[in-house]
């Protein structure tokens, strides 16, 4: 009998125990909830918006991508006896390098990432409905991988972004440009439906246009316009399509894409925080040369003499000044830390669209003029009240006059002058630029680096390597960039799908 009770006491003291567990493990559920760090679905994604906004001008814009490129489209000197030295004496080494580009490769994604959830968000989730903000995400992923793709070619995009995807494949260039458009078309529709509704779902947070959608649709427009263009040497009839989403930006009221929070205090111009801390950034000849044979009033900001030495630009691929620290003249606004930093700029439109007729056989001069004004404007702004020792001739910036002055203009003068005009911060743009018409066999603005070659071998970089992090981890990455000793030297011999016909 005793050994009986003792077995019902011990199995009910089991029951009590599992009892007991049962409602501990929920109760600890509950205590171990962080309330202060809710889930990403949980958060409103306007909250996101900032940050991807800045994100992608400071970092996949504005920060190495740019300024590798500059010294290759040589709209800078690379200078300082360091990393842009590399870059403008073209040391494959470095140039080919994935960890020159890592940085940026993998904070672009993570941006991504980040964008993917707001849209995730506005599209099933706690901001369903808010087109306003989904069509702001969708003109930031055309954004991203816009730049990702036209600088790596192949990349990871179907896959990417999934966690349940631990190497994702790389998507073909021609499959990624044909969805960006369709995403872009996307992002127009929502926005537009959010201009006709007169939805404002943020402002504060936006801090490119403060919630106004009208810019929102002409900027989407522009994005267009540019990737129809980038896309041309492939798509002959896109110079039609790229004139016509041109025109829409216009009508839009489109003024330019520019991110000018930037205060010189605590937030500085991602150029002028780069030059303040390294002075890697000179003047290069070939943009002061085209300047001086125009008597053109901008060179008295691109090439200032800012370390008073006389120098005030120097001779592309120079080696001697390469290796120089604190020597070579710089454009003024890379000590203007509030600076704007340009998305797309309203003169690049206008260059757009001025090529864009020209190509058609429409008259073209009027955009021509506006481009070459709104470019005497953004160098004024940035440049004017950081000159060395005097002040700039605003006498001089007449663009009239200008205009008037030039021996003629045709379609070589426009793209020469959004060569110029882009040397401000676009060089990533004069980078595609530069490799399309190559692709059509057309040259406008001659590389004079004679580092472009070594050996009769071509060290001009046709795209970027990749970023280490998937070269190391992912196998599909790993397998296009390569092993051994010609690693990453694919970027000087195989030109990107998109820049090729």
């Amino acid at each position: 009998m005793k050994k009986i009770k003792s077995y019902i006491y011990l199995f009910l003291l089991a029951m009590l125990l599992m009892t007991t567990t049962g409602c501990s493990e929920s109760i600890m559920d509950e205590i171990n909830k962080n309330t202060s760090n809710p889930p990403v679905s949980s958060v409103d994604a306007r909250f996101q918006l900032t940050d991807a906004i800045m994100s992608m001008a400071f970092t996949t814009y504005g920060g190495a991508y740019a300024w590798h490129v500059a010294s290759y489209t040589e709209q800078i000197f690379g200078d300082g006896n360091a990393q842009m030295m590399y870059a403008e004496l073209r040391d494959p080494i470095v140039t080919a390098a994935p960890t020159t580009f890592n940085n940026e490769w993998n904070n672009t994604y993570h941006n991504l990432l980040n964008i993917s959830q707001m849209i995730t968000k506005c599209e099933s989730g706690i901001n369903s409905g808010q087109l306003d903000l989904l069509g702001m995400g969708q003109v930031l992923k055309v954004l991203g991988y816009e730049a990702l793709t036209e600088l790596h070619g192949d990349i990871p995009y179907s896959e990417a972004l999934n966690d349940a995807i631990r190497n994702p494949k790389l998507d073909k260039q021609e499959e990624i440009y044909a969805d960006l458009l369709k995403e872009i078309d996307k992002a127009i529709g929502n926005l537009n439906a959010a201009v006709e509704q007169n939805m404002v779902s943020v402002v504060k947070e936006d801090i490119l246009y403060k919630g106004d959608m009208k810019k929102w649709l002409a900027f989407a427009y522009a994005v267009k316009s540019r990737l129809l263009l980038n896309g041309s040497a492939r798509y002959r009839d896109n110079v039609k399509l790229a004139l016509e989403a041109g025109e829409k930006a216009l009508e839009n009221g489109f003024e330019g894409a520019e991110l000018s929070i930037f205060n010189g205090v605590d937030a500085d111009n991602s150029w002028a925080a780069y030059f303040r801390s390294r002075h890697y950034s000179g003047s290069c000849s070939t943009v002061a040369n085209l300047m001086e044979e125009r008597n053109d009033p901008r060179l008295q900001i691109y090439a200032d003499d800012i370390f008073e030495t006389g120098i005030i630009y120097a001779p592309a691929g120079n080696s001697t000044l390469a290796a120089t620290i604190d020597y070579v003249g710089a454009p003024a606004w890379v000590r203007n830390e509030s600076a704007a930093i340009h998305l797309l700029s309203k003169a690049s439109l206008r260059f757009i669209l001025a090529e864009c007729k020209a190509r058609l056989g429409q008259d073209f001069k009027e955009d021509f003029k506006e481009g070459v004004k709104a470019s005497f404007e953004d160098y004024l702004k940035s440049g004017k009240d950081y000159v060395t020792n005097g002040e700039v001739s605003l006498a001089s910036f007449s663009a009239e006059d200008y205009i008037d002055a030039l021996p003629g203009i045709d379609l070589k003068e426009v793209m020469v002058q959004k060569y110029l005009s882009q040397s401000r911060d676009e060089q990533i743009e004069t980078y595609n630029d530069l490799r399309r018409l190559r692709a059509i066999g057309e040259t406008y603005v001659e590389m004079k680096n004679p580092n472009n070659t070594s050996n009769g071998e071509n060290r001009w970089p046709l795209s970027m390597p990749y970023g280490n992090s998937d070269v190391v981890s992912n196998p599909n990455v790993a397998a296009a960039f390569g092993s051994g000793n010609s690693a990453g030297y694919y970027i000087f011999t195989l030109p990107l799908w998109i820049f090729s016909n």
